[in-house]
């Protein structure tokens, strides 16, 4: 396969993922704040937002405050923001239109189909109804998009590297939302265990689809260790950090088998998921959660450097 083709491929499954985030955020942002102030307190959860998202200097570069209108416009539909679900979804057809004869036809027609759609949303829609089924016509299109992906390409090199990019951005994702809820949702002085606690945790597992989840694998009520151990170290989860790697270690394994060589991919890819395999909850809170998710998040991106270098470029 040509690097260039392998590149396309890899920014495709990125781009969707991504988008796919962005509209899980902007979602729990809003069920947030339309909970009463007793329950949410007096945190500013579109700052959150834009924080969590990773683009507050660009942001605050552009607006002076984030309130509920700035923060659904550069997020979902700001041209001047490379991130933003619209450029996201743009970004994700010129790809797979570089590249579409290595693209089955029901992958195609779903991100050409929601290029198309997205042409009707000139503009945040005006309500919040209509915005929240804009973010759920987002999650839907990056289901259909992976789902299609997962039943109708040939276990190859093309799918592998489409897997890498997901798997590659979801890390980063989940290290994201963790590191946010912890040192901006929650106020010093709040209560863990409180109201603000427990709502503010809920909104991060439905962020990643794991509140169901959290109460199968542990039947206790919301406690912030379990649920970091269950977004961290438990490979069960598939948006967990332990379950991204296991599916990196084996995606890179599977090129490296293909192409009869291996690299600091592989090796980059194996240190990682050997260091969260070996690591227990207690470790990362004794030595900081956030020093932890800024390591992982560091290492990850070298990752996806050593990925470029290896074989994108």
């Amino acid at each position: 396969m040509l690097s260039r083709t392998a590149d396309n491929i890899y920014w495709v499954a990125r781009y969707v993922e991504r988008a796919d985030y962005l509209a899980r955020i902007l979602e729990v942002t809003l069920r947030l704040t339309a909970l009463p102030l007793a329950y949410v307190g007096s945190t500013n959860e579109w700052e959150s937002a834009v924080a969590t998202a990773g683009c507050g200097k660009a942001f605050h570069a552009r607006y002076r405050e984030a309130s509920e209108d700035s923060v659904k416009e550069f997020l979902a539909f700001a041209p001047s923001n490379p991130s933003s679900i619209r450029n996201c979804i743009e970004l994700a057809r010129t790809n797979a239109r570089a590249v579409r004869t290595a693209l089955t036809s029901e992958m195609w027609d779903v991100i050409n189909g929601a290029w198309l759609e997205l042409k009707r949303f000139d503009n945040a829609p005006g309500s919040r109804e209509e915005f929240v089924r804009f973010l759920r016509w987002v999650q839907e299109t990056s289901l259909r998009f992976d789902g299609s992906a997962y039943r109708t390409m040939l276990r190859s090199d093309a799918y592998w590297f489409f897997r890498l990019g997901v798997n590659i951005e979801r890390a980063d994702n989940t290290a994201r939302i963790l590191d946010t809820k912890y040192h901006l949702l929650l106020p010093a002085h709040t209560h863990v265990g409180g109201p603000l606690d427990y709502y503010q945790w809920a909104a991060i597992l439905r962020s990643v689809s794991a509140l169901t989840s959290y109460h199968w694998v542990y039947r206790e009520s919301l406690k912030p260790w379990l649920i970091a151990d269950l977004l961290m170290l438990n490979p069960k989860m598939p948006r967990s950090l332990a379950s991204c790697y296991d599916n990196l270690v084996r995606y890179c394994d599977d090129i490296a088998e293909a192409y009869g060589r291996q690299g600091p991919a592989q090796r980059k890819a194996r240190g990682i998921h050997t260091r969260l395999s070996n690591l227990k909850i207690d470790e990362v809170f004794q030595n900081g959660l956030h020093e932890f998710i800024t390591e992982f998040i560091s290492d990850n991106n070298e990752l996806g450097g050593a990925i470029s270098r290896q074989y994108l470029m």
